[in-house]
């Protein structure tokens, strides 16, 4: 038996057939493609954001976490200044969020964030390689002499970018006033850049003011932008030493000098010794979001940008990141 199809309904039948076909390929979770969480983080949280990713993947299906790195400074930027739409933005220095996001977004009047979530603390290390200049011989009293020597080749990230790269700074301040080494912040950072960075005292306040172009002289002094920057060159024999987060130089397997408490940022017990360091930044587009770093103990944040495309899978991810990292997670101390 012959069974003959109109034309108009040979083609609604055709539409029917791709309707079925592309649906669940609309972005919008479907089996195909699925929702999108885009998360910016300092670099020095990478590692752990792998399993926290992998974590959230698992009690989320169709979602796909979709992280970049950069240096703190930087992540924020990404959201304020070059507009790019964030799900989650996540920092290793918390005083960041409400000095360069609780301010108003120049097209909407509101303002980028007006809460956000500490969870982590970290410290300031020295970290090195066995191919390191006088490896065999640097110690927790005397490393400050060891990364003055001419031959030595140090590292930092750049404070215009990147949180450790001020609170590298910071340390060195500290340092000189705790081991009572006057020309110590010169000969390991101070002297080697152009122009010099020269230090100010008011009271009990020591500052370093930083010009709009850091230009460290490449024999003594290298800087990247970020300090997960530094690895590669500390790896291949580049420099000798690098200043870094301990759970980075644990993460790498590297060898580290452990700084004292009172210099090293990790210890609130310490913070009225920490905020007599500043760093003051040069670019003048900071002069309104907070210019002024001051000494405070390590405190990663999380923030949720606000319009951000995808809320309510934001703030569970804020809550795994959380969870994850209370009580100690990944050998990190909570945040208070």
């Amino acid at each position: 038996m012959n069974v003959r199809i109109a034309p108009s309904a040979l083609l609604l039948l055709l539409l029917l057939a791709g309707m079925l076909l592309t649906c669940g390929c609309t972005g919008d979770g479907g089996e195909d493609e699925p929702v999108i969480l885009n998360v910016v983080a300092a670099g020095s949280i990478l590692g752990p954001l792998e399993e926290v990713e992998a974590a959230f993947e698992a009690d989320h299906p169709g979602v796909d976490v979709r992280v970049e790195g950069h240096g703190s400074i930087q992540c924020i930027r990404q959201v304020t200044d070059l507009h790019r739409d964030f799900d989650v933005v996540i920092v290793a220095d918390e005083t960041l969020i409400p000095d360069m996001m609780y301010r108003p977004d120049e097209e909407t009047g509101e303002p980028y964030a007006d809460s956000y979530t500490p969870f982590a603390r970290n410290a300031v290390v020295i970290a090195y390689t066995p191919q390191s200049m006088y490896h065999e011989e640097i110690t927790p009293e005397n490393w400050y002499e060891i990364l003055a020597r001419p031959d030595v080749r140090v590292g930092f990230s750049n404070p215009m970018l990147d949180a450790a790269g001020y609170r590298t700074l910071m340390v060195l301040l500290l340092a000189e006033e705790y081991y009572d080494e006057e020309g110590l912040f010169a000969g390991i950072a101070g002297d080697h850049c152009t122009p010099p960075l020269n230090v100010t005292r008011t009271g009990d306040v020591r500052s370093v003011i930083l010009p709009e172009i850091l230009r460290p002289d490449g024999t003594k002094l290298v800087i990247r932008d970020g300090s997960i920057y530094l690895l590669s060159h500390l790896d291949a024999g580049g420099i000798d030493y690098a200043f870094e987060y301990r759970s980075v130089a644990e993460e790498h397997g590297l060898s580290y000098i452990p700084l004292p408490q009172e210099i090293d940022l990790s210890t609130p017990a310490y913070a009225d010794n920490y905020v007599t360091a500043e760093v003051v930044l040069g670019f003048q587009r900071f002069s309104s979001v907070g210019s002024t770093r001051t000494g405070v103990p390590v405190v990663y944040g999380v923030v949720i940008p606000a319009g951000a495309t995808n809320t309510a899978l934001a703030e569970d991810f804020v809550e795994t990141v959380t969870m994850m990292f209370a009580g100690g997670g990944y050998g990190w101390p909570a945040a208070y």
